[in-house]
């Protein structure tokens, strides 16, 4: 190795050479790498304006209600269920009238209900699946990226600075 580059004139030019090659071939084919650094960063800076933009939101009184409302449903549904043993324990013939009441009831109606609680149910699970912070962006910070990783991203090779050496450790211990 030593002999190729004392032959192309040393490290310095074949470094260059090196640089320059890529150079030309950006010209005919755009450097992927940097493409996909700058939509990253145009991304965060949407999502950080986005987030910015709602990072205050403070809620009315209307809002305030409205939320409290969509709040009941699944507490009445569930104490509603209970209070039917309760009912039915409490008083028997009472509770089979209320149920024969029920069994008359047409059976296009008992889906319609399903529909509504089914929708009912799904939004809130689609809503809370989408935003899982209540409806919140979340505030991304940018992960650090070290300032030579950035400028010189195809100078330095980690895998074959470790394979060089342990090259030349495996040099030094066989002398």
């Amino acid at each position: 190795m030593g002999l190729i580059s004392r032959a192309l004139g040393g490290a310095d030019a074949l470094s260059a050479a090196g640089s320059a090659v890529s150079d030309v071939a950006e010209v005919f084919h755009a450097n992927e790498t940097r493409a996909l650094e700058l939509s990253a960063a145009a991304q965060r800076a949407a999502l950080d304006a986005q987030g910015d933009e709602f990072q205050y939101a403070r809620p009315g009184l209307f809002d305030r209600i409205i939320n409290g409302i969509n709040r009941m449903p699944r507490p009445f549904l569930a104490l509603g269920t209970i209070g039917l043993f309760v009912f039915a324990m409490v008083d028997p013939v009472a509770f089979s009238g209320r149920m024969e009441g029920l069994n008359a009831v047409p059976e296009p109606l008992w889906w319609l209900l399903g529909a509504i609680v089914s929708f009912y149910f799904g939004a809130r699970e689609m809503h809370y699946f989408r935003t899982p912070n209540g409806g919140r962006l979340p505030r991304m910070q940018p992960e650090p990226v070290a300032a030579d990783a950035v400028a010189g991203a195809g100078d330095v090779n980690p895998a074959l600075e470790r394979w060089l050496a342990q090259q030349r450790e495996s040099d030094r211990g066989g002398d």
